[in-house]
């Protein structure tokens, strides 16, 4: 049920989605959620790591920014170390946190354990503390990604490939 929850809390954002999560290597329908979610005009931001423990889910995350940014999804990636936090905040409204990464693995593989919350404070609390994540972070832009070199590239679009493995 996990890819499940994700999508639909996606798909119920009607103003503001802010996620972080160390490993991104969704399936379609999530990445499709999330570019469409931004499409919708919801202001949809995501952190990752800018140094993960595991480089080929890096190189494989990577993989996913041009598509991202090209619908408008804001993509941060943090500085101050490995950024672990596996967050959700919605509208102000919901938090989901817990162990599940946005990968292939958490929701398919691993058993996964995350809380999900209906609470204006403590929604207000975590986005807070997304805040502070976003604010030791370096944006990540289109002409950074569209300067990549092309081995770079087909690297991460590589490492993407194995994503049902990673």
């Amino acid at each position: 049920a996990m890819p499940e929850l994700f999508e639909s809390l996606i798909y119920a954002a009607r103003r503001e989605l802010i996620i972080s999560t160390p490993y991104y290597v969704p399936d379609e329908s999530l990445q499709n959620a999330l570019c469409s979610s931004a499409y919708r005009g919801v202001n949809t931001t995501i952190i990752f790591p800018a140094r993960n423990d595991s480089w080929i889910v890096a190189g494989a995350s990577r993989s996913y920014y041009a598509d991202l940014l090209d619908a408008g999804v804001n993509i941060y990636e943090y500085v101050g170390g490995l950024l672990h936090t596996k967050s959700l905040t919605l509208d102000g409204q919901i938090t989901l946190i817990g162990s599940a990464y946005m990968d292939r693995r958490s929701f398919d593989l691993n058993y996964e354990n995350n809380i999900l919350f209906h609470d204006p404070a403590m929604t207000a609390a975590m986005q807070e503390r997304q805040r502070q994540y976003i604010a030791k972070s370096r944006p990540v832009t289109r002409e950074m990604v569209q300067a990549w070199s092309l081995p770079r590239r087909f690297w991460n679009n590589t490492l993407a490939m194995l994503g049902p493995i990673l």
